[in-house]
């Protein structure tokens, strides 16, 4: 009898010890804030469902894709796909590629501070790009006041704020201007930092939110669900088309649909400016940047779970939480990728 209850002692703590092991499974991530919200629930999610733990740190798309390069992470994300350099790097780093899934859309909306323009502000890219390089100073400049017809724009100075630390968010934005204005592409250009010519920074959604909101006559820049969930005022914007569209989910998918047929073989795909009557012009991806070749097989093969049940059951989360999931094709393309993943 003695001997039957060591036994049973013996596998009752190799079961609970098992246990523990799972529960300390651990995948850690960083990088970009513009799609925190639905991550978070993914991650919530796929916890209670198979007991893996995932540790992500918002610290915008620039953080993300560093400690990629140097190996700090099993995981990063980015809303502005890693330039060649950066790849090149990160394979010389860490002896293998890095491949680029997108998980979900969204838009970058343009919010301001001004009680006489209520939520009916039209802008357009000329506008936009003006306002950004510092050439249009003022609310009721004639550029603007003849977008907004009888609306009673103020003589105000306006206030230009932008993020101020490395973001895709800001890279999606500054890919849209950089299409659209050769003046913002010979002076600034694209990237998740840029030197701006004018305004105030401010750190994440809430820094340039924060500064719209307590600064009258202020313009930014954040993402769509951070909006939406805060309430703040964003104008539409004319597209490609010749169109004012005001961005959604569904004027998201449209400009992924624009941009289709460009679609490069390793998903860094840009669908700013897209073509197509209901395009929001300024949309985006946001990938994961997962290593190739896996050094630990226990977190490659959840993370490669994990991606296959982001591409299925995952993509069901987004539209409650304002992003545009992906497009079948899409979702095809993106499991040719995963199945290449090794670990």
């Amino acid at each position: 009898m003695k001997t039957l209850k060591i036994a049973l002692l013996i596998i009752f703590t190799l079961i609970l010890g098992g246990g523990a092991l799972q529960a300390q499974l651990k995948i850690n991530g960083a990088g970009a804030t513009f799609p925190y919200v639905i991550y978070s629930k993914w991650f919530d999610v796929y916890h209670t469902k198979t007991n893996i733990e995932f540790n992500y740190q918002s610290i915008g798309s620039g953080g993300g894709i560093k400690q990629v390069i140097e190996g700090t992470v099993d995981f990063g994300a980015t809303d502005g796909p890693m330039t060649p350099e950066q790849l090149n790097e990160a394979k010389t780093k860490q002896g293998t590629d890095v491949l680029h899934i997108p998980t979900v859309m969204g838009a970058v909306v343009v919010t301001y501070n001004l009680a006489e323009a209520g939520k009916e502000l039209k802008l357009t890219s000329e506008v936009l790009a003006g306002i950004f390089l510092g050439e249009i100073t003022k609310w009721n400049d004639a550029k603007i006041a003849e977008l907004n017809t009888g609306m009673k724009l103020p003589d105000q100075q306006i206030i230009v704020a932008h993020r101020s630390d490395g973001s895709g968010t800001s890279f999606i934005f500054t890919d849209y201007l950089t299409k659209v204005s050769k003046t913002w592409e010979t002076k600034v250009g694209r990237g998740t930092s840029v030197n701006w010519p004018a305004g105030l920074g401010g750190k994440g959604n809430e820094g340039v939110s924060g500064l719209v909101k307590q600064t009258p006559g202020a313009i930014g820049y954040v993402e769509l669900a951070y909006a939406v969930k805060n309430s703040l005022p964003y104008a539409s914007i004319k597209n490609k088309a010749g169109k004012f569209v005001s961005p959604a989910l569904e004027s998201v998918t449209a400009a992924a649909a624009g941009a289709s047929k460009n679609f490069p073989e390793d998903l860094r795909v840009s669908i700013t400016d897209a073509e197509g009557k209901d395009s929001y012009p300024i949309s985006g991806f946001t990938w994961l940047l997962v290593y190739k070749n896996m050094k630990d097989k226990q977190k490659g093969e959840a993370l490669v779970n994990f991606l296959r049940w982001a591409m299925t059951e995952g993509q069901s989360y987004a539209k409650d939480l304002l992003y545009a999931p992906l497009p079948k094709d899409v979702i095809k393309r993106c499991e040719s990728k995963i199945v290449q993943i090794k670990y």
